[in-house]
């Protein structure tokens, strides 16, 4: 039995291998919270993205 991915990948800017960065929205199909995740060089972060009133964002 194939268990779902728990995360999607639903944007996605720049490349893995180069250091100019990777910007990706990544969605939790379980709470439908929206992430940005940053890469660069050997650096990263990941943080929810709000909306205008500091709440998550949440995908349906």
């Amino acid at each position: 039995m194939k268990k779902d991915k728990r995360f999607e990948i639903v944007e996605h800017e720049g490349k893995w291998y180069k250091d100019s960065g990777l910007v990706q929205v990544i969605v939790d199909q379980e709470t439908g919270v929206n992430y940005l995740w940053v890469k660069s060089g050997y650096a990263g972060g990941l943080t929810p993205l709000l909306d205008a009133d500091g709440k998550p964002i949440i995908s349906k």
